[in-house]
């Protein structure tokens, strides 16, 4: 079904990880790898299964960011001067709202360099777990170019004005500490202890109340823009979707009778 991607199954069907596995071109996205790893996601976000998704790299990079050759070989061969516009809003817009929108929390395993529209598709997924070999570097403005893949979006609000500009502008490269000390990257393990490491809390995260993490999300997404007033009534009406699931009942169970909770996802 994939040919730009490695996909691996993991605690009876709960959790999936795709592998961008160009490792040649330390990951480079091209369009079909986008597009594959678009449908991975969508699928998914619908497969009642899966309860936690995923995204690393294979070989040496997590990923290199947009292969130049492919988008300026396409637009040679079609005299196509909007051809850069094309691939971001067919392929990266849909991918950046597909991850996003995710019902099922979506982490980014960062193995190695994550370079411009790499480093944003790890900074997009919910949380990032990075080996200590790994650094991000928003390189967009080396070759002329603004963040992309969310990144005039999430950046600002990730790391405030001051810093997003300054990295923005200038294309530094953070290593995974500096990253974590940024509040970019969740937790940062050797490499020596990342594929355990980082196994175990998604061994965690495909056994939590899915359905509770979902309306999370949808929460936080929503309080960009809300009024204060508009996020506690939004807290109200998601509180209450929460407390009608499978998952809460077991949760209030399991405590009452102190034991370990078995969720569901539902």
């Amino acid at each position: 079904m994939y040919t730009q991607l490695d996909i691996e199954t993991h605690f009876e069907g709960k959790l999936k990880i795709a592998y961008l596995n160009q490792p040649e071109s330390l990951n480079a996205l091209t369009k079909p790898a986008l597009a594959e790893l678009k449908e991975f996601v969508k699928l998914c976000s619908e497969d009642d299964t899966v309860r936690c998704v995923a995204i690393s790299g294979r070989g040496r990079a997590f990923c290199s960011g947009q292969n130049l050759d492919e988008a300026f070989a396409v637009g040679k061969e079609h005299h196509d001067q909007d051809i850069i516009r094309k691939i971001v809003v067919d392929y990266y817009n849909p991918l950046v709202t597909e991850i996003t929108h995710c019902k099922k929390p979506v982490v980014a395993l960062v193995n190695g360099p994550a370079v411009g529209a790499g480093a944003m598709l790890a900074l997009i997924c919910d949380f990032v777990l990075a080996t200590d070999k790994a650094y991000f570097a928003q390189a967009f403005s080396n070759i002329g170019l603004i963040p992309d893949t969310g990144g005039t979006y999430f950046l600002p609000k990730l790391l405030g004005r001051q810093l997003a500009n300054y990295l923005a502008f200038t294309g530094k490269k953070l290593s995974a500490e500096e990253s974590k000390s940024y509040g970019l990257v969740a937790e940062v393990f050797s490499e020596a202890e990342f594929a355990l490491k980082s196994m175990e809390i998604l061994g965690k995260m495909s056994n939590m109340p899915t359905a509770a993490i979902k309306l999370t999300k949808k929460a936080f997404a929503h309080s960009y823009t809300n009024t204060l007033k508009e996020q506690l009534e939004l807290e109200g009406d998601l509180q209450q979707e929460a407390a009608e699931t499978e998952d809460f009942l077991e949760g209030v169970n399991a405590f009452l009778q102190k034991r370990k909770p078995d969720y569901k996802g539902k």
